[in-house]
């Protein structure tokens, strides 16, 4: 007589030998179409993201990696998805009804998760277009600050005071960029009226290449800050904008080192920068 364990060893075997080669071939097959369209994608992406001549070789292997790594495991995702479906199938699970419900399910998720969709679409293009990156400071809707963390939902920055902001992406309208591929030395400054213009010009250029050619700033500048043009006549000073390029971040260093040298070659120079002034009269009695 045949024992129940035998029974089902029998059956055992019977439903492999009629299920297991494909099942077999489905879990293969999709662990191959996973390998091959990584390597697809790797080649694909490497030569279809357009390489940015101020970005170094690491970073821009960086910024393909994190391409192909979102791209890939998305793609992983959908591949077993399909290969559950075939093995539940397979198994003979009906799968109908899952889809049915699957397809319930999204529809409810979709109105629930939209804007966590919008977040991951935006943050999708800001990688792929390479807005920003971890380490830049950027400013959006008001709040500025040096990028710690970039995934696909939000960017995370710090600012200075040390407060960490996490914003998503599908909030961020609009986002500037203090610190891709250079930066700028942008300062205004007031000279009085009574200062002689064509001198004051000689003095900012001299202090400007000057400070590109010092051993512990010239790595810092692109181009010498130099006067641009006058730029105002205020109340009580004449007002001229002094322009120069500097690598990204080193903009507030280098125009705080500017200042301080042009307020010394104006005193050492005779030239006034004027400062609001109020007189007060005292009648006699």
């Amino acid at each position: 007589m045949i024992s129940v364990t035998e029974k089902i060893i029998d059956l055992t075997k019977i439903w492999f030998q009629e299920h297991g080669l494909t099942i077999l071939v489905i879990l293969v097959g999709s662990f191959l179409v996973q390998k091959f369209l990584k390597t697809i994608l790797d080649r694909v992406i490497r030569k279809a993201i357009k390489p940015d001549h101020f970005l170094s070789k690491e970073a821009e292997k960086k910024r393909e990696d994190t391409l192909i790594q979102i791209f890939h495991s998305t793609i992983k995702i959908l591949i077993w998805i399909v290969a559950l479906m075939m093995l539940l199938s397979e198994a003979g699970i009906d799968i109908g009804p899952l889809i049915a419900a699957a397809g319930v399910a999204g529809l409810a998720l979709g109105f629930g998760a939209q804007y966590l969709i919008r977040d991951v679409i935006a943050g999708l293009f800001i990688i792929l277009e390479n807005q920003y990156r971890v380490g830049d400071v950027v400013c959006s809707d008001g709040t500025c600050g040096s990028v710690e963390d970039i995934t696909l939902r939000m960017t995370t920055m710090r600012d200075l005071d040390g407060t960490v902001h996490h914003i998503p992406h599908g909030e961020m309208k609009k986002i500037s960029n203090l610190s891709k591929n250079y930066a700028r030395v942008n300062l205004n400054m007031g000279v009085s009226y009574n200062a002689d213009l064509e001198k004051v010009i000689e003095v900012v250029n001299k202090v400007g290449n000057d400070l590109a050619e010092d051993q512990d700033w010239k790595d810092f500048i692109i181009k010498a800050p130099q006067f641009l043009r006058v730029d105002d006549f205020a109340d009580s000073a004449v007002m001229i904008k002094i322009l120069g390029d500097t690598e990204p971040l080193k903009q507030w260093e280098v125009t705080g080192e500017l200042r301080k040298r042009l307020k010394i070659a104006f005193d050492k120079e005779g030239i006034e920068i004027p400062f609001p002034q109020m007189v007060v009269h005292q009648q006699k009695t």
